[in-house]
């Protein structure tokens, strides 16, 4: 019962009074804290609202027993964010509103100094130049390596070379197969909504087979080898260099171009052609099947008129491209994979920059042939 009768002793209360001459006194008393104010905050806040209306109110906060900021904030925003004129405080709760009214000083925004970002970039490409420069030269081993076991082809690591003709090849059938059969569905379906407004149903087949074969055959498998295999390559080489198995075959005197980085560029070179050979033709599949069932095109008379439609020199030139393909990403797998550091974050970041770094090189290296080899395959 003691404890019931002192809390509203307690309680944040205020009054409106009226002193012998005249003058208005608002007065405070109780506790104007956090845990007591948010129990009576609906009623206070509109008489406080009420009683800062007039300016020549004198407040009185002698009797306040507890004051803390969340208290003397609700005061403040009751007089309009300015200390009232005629007010009377006890010495303990100056200090509360003289941070209210002390003037805020804005912290200075930040230079931006041109030096610095030239500074970045400039690293960023001088870091681009230590790459190329640190891939010419493993190409260049692999070259001269290369040449060496020519002149002893019993050297040559075959079982190396077909181990990763079946990982690269053979195993990535299913995954570009099913994203080529739905690139040729998604491609003859919306070629052939824009082809019957025309009536040019015909021409989807040169569409399909000049966009497949030239360009989105090679560009597709290319970015799932480089997704799919490049990344193993690098993720394969790091955890050799984490479990220090290329510093034993260092000591031991086996060459890492000879037993790792030759027989991979060789089994993409590969492999590579052969599965944008098979991507071609399941895309054309899938857009076959499209054509049929959007514009009634039977699948003897398109597979009659693909050869007449596209150039044999388009698949030439897909197959071409998709070898060097092949050697690029395996190279910058293995650059990535060879400059990763023995600890796994090291590990992680190399395998994402070998995998970004090789699908913005097919990208590049796939503008170039566009623009060199314009004129091949062009059908009048």
């Amino acid at each position: 019962m003691p404890e019931a009768a002192a809390t509203p002793l307690n309680a944040p209360q205020l009054r409106q009074t009226s002193a012998a001459d005249g003058t208005v006194r608002v007065e405070l008393c109780g506790a104007w804290n956090l845990a007591a104010l948010e129990r009576r905050l609906a009623q206070l806040a509109p008489q406080l609202a009420a009683y800062a209306r007039d300016a020549g109110c004198h407040w009185d906060l002698s009797a306040v027993t507890v004051l803390d900021h969340a208290g003397a904030l609700l005061l403040w925003r009751a007089w309009g964010r300015k200390r009232v004129p005629r007010l009377t405080l006890r010495p303990e709760h100056e200090a509360l509103f003289d941070n209210l009214t002390a003037p805020r000083r804005e912290l200075p925004k930040p230079r931006q100094d041109w030096r610095a970002q030239a500074i970045a970039v400039g690293e960023q490409i001088l870091g681009l130049l230590e790459h190329l420069f640190a891939a010419t030269l493993l190409l260049g081993r692999v070259v001269i390596d290369a040449a060496g076991l020519m002149r002893h082809p019993q050297r040559i690591p075959w079982p190396e070379i077909s181990a990763n003709i079946y990982r690269t090849g053979a195993q990535a059938l299913g995954i570009t197969a099913l994203v080529g059969f739905l690139i040729g569905v998604v491609l003859s379906y919306l070629s052939a909504q824009q082809l019957k407004q025309f009536g040019a149903d015909i021409y989807i087949i040169n569409l399909l087979g000049v966009s497949v074969i030239r360009e989105l055959g090679p560009v597709l498998a290319a970015v799932l080898v480089a997704g799919r295999s490049g990344s193993a390559m690098t993720a394969q080489l790091g955890v050799m260099r984490v479990t220090e198995e290329l510093d034993a075959m260092t000591v031991m005197g086996i060459p890492h171009t000879v037993r790792l980085i030759l027989p991979k560029m060789v089994a993409l070179a590969i492999s590579l052609p052969l599965i944008v050979l098979w991507t071609d033709t399941v895309a054309i599949l899938g857009g076959m099947v499209a054509a049929s069932a959007e514009l009634g095109i039977p699948y003897r008379f398109f597979l009659s008129r693909l050869p007449d439609a596209v150039p044999i020199a388009n698949l030439w030139l897909g197959l071409g491209k998709s070898v060097v393909f092949g050697i690029l990403i395996a190279l910058i797998a293995c650059h990535f994979g060879l400059r990763i550091e023995p600890d796994t974050e090291s590990l992680g970041a190399g395998t994402t920059d070998s995998v970004v770094t090789a699908i913005t090189t097919v990208i590049i290296v796939d503008a170039v042939f566009a623009v060199m080899f314009s004129d091949v395959g062009s059908f009048e």
